[in-house]
C-alpha cells in the first residue's frame, strides 16, 4: 500500500474508490479490516465459524466504501460500523432462522424436534441468556489459560493480527503463535 494512501483522510479515499479506484478502496478495506475481526469474532454463527462471520463483515464494509455519502450527516467510520453490524446481524438472523437446518442436523424428518426448532425463532431472552453462557464459557476456558495465552486471547478476540498482539504483549510473533495453538488445544479438549 502507497504511503501517500496511508496519510489520505478517508472520506478522500472513499471519493476515489467510488470513482473507481482500486488502491484507494483497498486502502479503506484494510484500515478497518481491524473493526471487522473484533465485531466477528465477539459473535457465534450457528452452522459457521468465525471466517464466515469476517467476510460478512468484510461485505458490509465493502458496501460501506461504495455506497457512503459524504452529504450526510455521518463520518465515514460511524456509517462504515453500522454497515458491518448491519451485516453481521443479517447472517445471524439468516442463520437463526433456520432454513439450512434440515441439511446440517442429524434429525429425522419426522421429528418434532425440527418442527420445533423451525416455528420459532429464538426470542430476545433467548438470545441474552446464550450471550451469557457463552460469557460464562469464555471465563471457565480462561481459567486453565496461562497468563500469557489470556492476554493472547484477549488481544485475539480483540481482532489484533499476530503482528500486533506480538507488540501489546512484547512477545515475538512465533510465540504468539505458539500461544494460539496452546489455546486451540485446550479448547478442544472434552
Amino acid at each position: 500500500m502507497s504511503q501517500i494512501f496511508e496519510e489520505m483522510p478517508d472520506e478522500l479515499l472513499q471519493r476515489m474508490a467510488a470513482a473507481g479506484d482500486r488502491q484507494a478502496e483497498e486502502t479503506l478495506i484494510l484500515r478497518y479490516s481491524h473493526v471487522v475481526r473484533s465485531r466477528a469474532r465477539a459473535l457465534f454463527l450457528v452452522g459457521g465459524d468465525s471466517e464466515d462471520l469476517i467476510q460478512e463483515g468484510l461485505l458490509g464494509l465493502l458496501d460501506a466504501v461504495r455506497e457512503f455519502d459524504p452529504q450526510r450527516d455521518a463520518s465515514f467510520v460511524t456509517f462504515a460500523q453500522v454497515c458491518i453490524r448491519n451485516r453481521l446481524r443479517s447472517a445471524l438472523r439468516r442463520a437463526n432462522r433456520g432454513k439450512h437446518l434440515p441439511l446440517n442436523s442429524s434429525l429425522s424428518w419426522e421429528s418434532d424436534e425440527i418442527e420445533r426448532r423451525l416455528a420459532a425463532p429464538p426470542s430476545p431472552e433467548e438470545l441474552v441468556i446464550a450471550q451469557e453462557e457463552r460469557d460464562e464459557g469464555l471465563e471457565r476456558i480462561k481459567q486453565d489459560l496461562s497468563p500469557l495465552e489470556r492476554k493472547v486471547l484477549d488481544r485475539y478476540l480483540d481482532g489484533l493480527s499476530y503482528q500486533e498482539i506480538a507488540l501489546a504483549v512484547g512477545r515475538d510473533v512465533k510465540s504468539v503463535d505458539n500461544a494460539v495453538q496452546r489455546i486451540r488445544r485446550k479448547l478442544s479438549r472434552p
